[in-house]
């Protein structure tokens, strides 16, 4: 019985704390995002979905108590009537001399004995089978094998040119293998070049910086990097001389100082006139001069304390302060407004001198001054080339994207 009882145990802390991570994740989830919540009048809604879920959990809790208190239960019961049956036997042997008094009480007393130690076994096996349980994602997670390992490959002993190819890509992502993201994919940046990738919404834009990062592996085909497949290469090396602005920045708690500094690889000492010139190129030092704190406010969980605007320029200057080989721009310029994404364009010009650059645009002001454009179509380039010669093809996808206002043209 206790086996059975055990296992059951065993399910139900398995469960229960599954239930628990998911109430952590949707309340992290949904207070990470309240202003959306609030915008669209979901809190009745959020509260009634969070009670469903503290429903569910505590009615396996339910179970787990009903099971124990069945198993202890019954042991109890059991154990009294085992006495019981001992006590009438043993008087029925006292009565016929068959049996001492003093025997039949040393007996109870040392069955007595072996039962607390029978039931402290007992309850040290439901607790032990709890532990396992809990134990057992733990171990999922300790015995899971990185895709990618992190401290294996070639480490180059002199920086990347910046030369890459990606040739012949096939991929889809491994939570969605039937919808393929890339196919036949073939695009070429040279070193000192500015290439934008541009297309309609899901045509798998971001998807080739995703690549470049090695953050996945493609299905079929090779990303080289200065004739070198980067699956041959470090990962840390790699990225280590790739700088990236996202389209929506991630910033971590703690001040603009220790967010820009966030950009510097390990090991890497603090450069003052290095970090003052990344923090003037992005524009950071116009608004940080007007906060109380200056460099040293602190922005909040996830940076919300900061506007779109000043968050985007403080990744910039992040990815600045790295000073990469190779900068990924996806749509760095998306939540500034027409005078600090002029700036910041500028400021972006004039560090992508001598450097690979990648942008995956999504409107016409970020691409005019581009060394190439790529039109992606369905997984594939379809057209590329400078912004002079596609705008004039009549029956281009370039021109075809810039006339049904695919990108959003500054007035």
């Amino acid at each position: 019985m206790a086996i059975v009882y055990g296992r059951y145990v065993r399910n139900i802390t398995r469960n229960l704390l599954d239930k628990f991570a998911n109430i952590s994740k949707s309340v992290e989830e949904r207070l990470g995002n309240i202003k959306t919540v609030k915008g669209f009048c979901k809190e009745q809604e959020e509260s009634k979905a969070y009670e469903i879920l503290l429903t569910d959990a505590l009615n396996l809790g339910y179970k787990e108590v009903q099971a124990r208190s069945l198993f202890f239960g019954l042991t109890g019961f059991s154990g009294n009537v085992i006495i019981i049956s001992v006590l009438y036997y043993g008087g029925i042997l006292v009565i016929s001399d068959a049996l001492s008094i003093g025997a039949l009480t040393s007996f109870i007393l040392y069955a007595g004995y072996s039962a607390i130690s029978i039931n402290g076994l007992s309850n040290f096996y439901t607790e032990l089978n709890k532990g396992v349980g809990a134990a057992q994602r733990v171990w999922e997670i300790l015995d899971r094998q990185y895709s990618i390992p992190l401290h294996t490959g070639f480490v180059p002993k002199t920086p990347p040119r910046g030369e890459i190819k990606f040739e012949n890509i096939l991929f889809s992502f491994p939570s969605r293998e039937e919808s393929i993201i890339l196919n036949n994919f073939n695009l070429t940046l040279l070193p000192g070049e500015t290439t934008a990738v541009v297309g309609r919404s899901g045509s798998g834009k971001t998807t080739i910086s995703t690549l470049l990062l090695r953050l996945y592996d493609p299905l079929q085909g090779q990303v080289l990097l200065d004739g070198i497949d980067i699956k041959e290469l470090n990962p840390i090396w790699l990225r280590s001389h790739i700088g990236a602005v996202n389209q929506e920045p991630t910033l971590f708690s703690g001040t603009i100082r220790d967010n820009i500094l966030y950009g510097l690889n390990p090991g890497t000492k603090v450069n003052e006139e290095a970090f003052a010139d990344a923090i003037r190129k992005a524009h950071v030092d116009e608004f940080a001069s007007q906060l109380p704190n200056g460099l040293n406010t602190l922005v909040g969980q996830r940076g919300m304390m900061l506007s779109g605007g000043q968050r985007q320029r403080v990744a910039i200057a992040r990815a600045l302060l790295k000073n990469p080989a190779i900068l990924i721009l996806d749509e760095a310029t998306s939540a500034l407004d027409s005078v600090s994404e002029e700036l910041v364009q500028n400021a972006i010009e004039q560090v992508s001198k001598g450097r690979t650059v990648l942008t995956i645009a999504h409107r016409l002001s970020t691409i005019r001054n581009a060394d190439k454009i790529a039109v992606l179509e369905n997984g594939s380039v379809v057209e590329q080339g400078r912004y002079e010669e596609l705008i004039t093809r009549e029956a281009g996808a370039f021109r075809e994207l810039v006339r049904k206002q695919a990108f959003m043209v500054n007035s």
